[in-house]
């Protein structure tokens, strides 16, 4: 038997640049088997550029990538690879013109799992995430989706597969409460069967209670990896954050009308003319 290799996800000087523009700049990412990752970062930062070269929608510029211990640019291991990942994409990916039903079973033959098993699951994950309460429901067209209804869509063809790695880019964006909460249980169950699971997102309260590593990328750079106990034995994680990436000017900038203490308009104030 061959050993399970320590990291999920290993990058190695990764790097994107666009023009002059260096999105990503010698990242170095080690994500162990099993963690709960949180990916922050300001926007512009480069999150969703490391997410696409991660999951083979956009080439590096320089650098290496390993997921599963494995070359995914290789192309003898490519196919072995995706069908071992699952990714909820910054644009969804989604099939406007197909019922949502229609999209899963879609991705459930590309994944080439058994027809039954493919229904079975699909079946659960409508219940489960709420996607079709009606026959009347379930004959809607993608294109006709509400945005949250878009990201859970998306999220269930994610997990159809049963992947053990997966990469969500912003998968509580638009989606309910009740939804979130199922959705972090979803994960951590996955976690805790032995899922790696890589999540950006800008909710960092989320992240705090969910995730059990984090990096933080500023500027294309990583400026910190830990695991998310050791950081807050000096700090909480929106501290740590707004150390490496923000500045005093960013928290207390201000308009200046605001200040301003002058009496309103009578009358709702002169028109002009």
């Amino acid at each position: 038997m061959v050993p399970a290799p320590e990291f999920a996800v290993e990058t190695s000087r990764l790097c994107r640049r666009f023009g002059e523009l260096r999105a990503v700049d010698d990242l170095d990412l080690r994500i162990e088997r099993g963690t709960l990752y949180g990916f922050l970062g300001r926007n512009g930062a480069g999150k969703s550029t490391t997410l696409k070269m991660l999951t083979g929608l956009l080439a590096p510029t320089a650098g290496t990538i390993k997921l599963l211990g494995k070359n995914p640019l290789d192309p003898a291991a490519a196919v072995e690879v995706k069908r071992r990942i699952g990714v909820v994409p910054e644009d969804l990916a989604l099939y406007d013109l197909l019922t949502g039903r229609e999209n899963l079973t879609f991705v459930g033959r590309m994944y080439r799992i058994p027809k039954e098993l493919a229904q079975e699951r699909i079946d659960e994950l409508f219940a489960l995430l709420e996607l079709g309460r009606d026959a009347d429901e379930e004959k809607r067209l993608v294109i006709d989706y509400s945005h949250g209804m878009k990201k859970k869509l998306a999220l269930a063809a994610a997990l159809l597969a049963n992947p053990v790695l997966l990469f969500l880019d912003e998968p509580f964006e638009g989606v309910d409460a009740v939804t979130s909460r199922v959705i972090r249980n979803l994960l951590t169950r996955a976690a805790d069967q032995g899922a790696t699971i890589f999540i950006t997102s800008h909710v960092l309260e989320i992240v705090e209670r969910l995730c059990t590593h984090v990096g933080i990328i500023d500027r294309g750079r990583l400026v910190v990896q830990a695991p998310l106990a050791e950081l807050r034995q000096s700090a909480s994680l929106e501290e740590t954050f707004l150390a490496k990436v923000g500045s005093t000017e960013d928290v207390h900038a201000h308009l200046s009308w605001l200040d301003e203490r002058d009496e309103p308009l009578a009358d709702g104030g002169d028109s002009p003319e």
